[in-house]
């Protein structure tokens, strides 16, 4: 599989964003989904991830105001970004595994990055 992360940008705090990830080939649906994020000078965290039968979860710096979720028709992923505030500023990765793990080191296929910046 192959991962391509888009929709990200520069929004105000208290704003919304959705990123999307497109996967090409055809095993996205057996895949475990996770969105990391990176911010300036800080190692690569965990943010979401979402298992092939559409079970969440989430780093406590995002729940409540992040939602992941999948649509294995269009073999897309997404984060739907609510009350954005200026510590989630970051870019912000998808990415693909076959372990229900929160470490970076357990996914094997990684998306470009999107940048998300969010002023106060």
């Amino acid at each position: 599989v192959q991962l391509q992360a888009s929709g990200g940008g520069l929004v105000q705090a208290g704003g919304s964003l959705r990123l999307s990830c497109a996967a090409s080939g055809r095993t996205f649906s057996s895949y475990i989904m996770a969105w990391f994020r990176q911010a300036p000078g800080k190692e690569r965290e965990f943010v979401a991830r979402i298992t092939p039968s559409s079970n969440t979860y989430y780093s406590d710096s995002v729940k409540g105001r992040f939602t992941i979720s999948r649509d294995s028709a269009k073999s897309t992923l997404y984060l739907q970004m609510n009350s954005l505030k200026p510590e989630d500023t970051a870019v912000y990765y998808c990415a693909a595994g076959t372990f229900l793990s929160s470490f970076r080191g357990e996914y094997d296929v990684w998306g470009q990055g999107t940048q998300v910046t969010v002023s106060s």
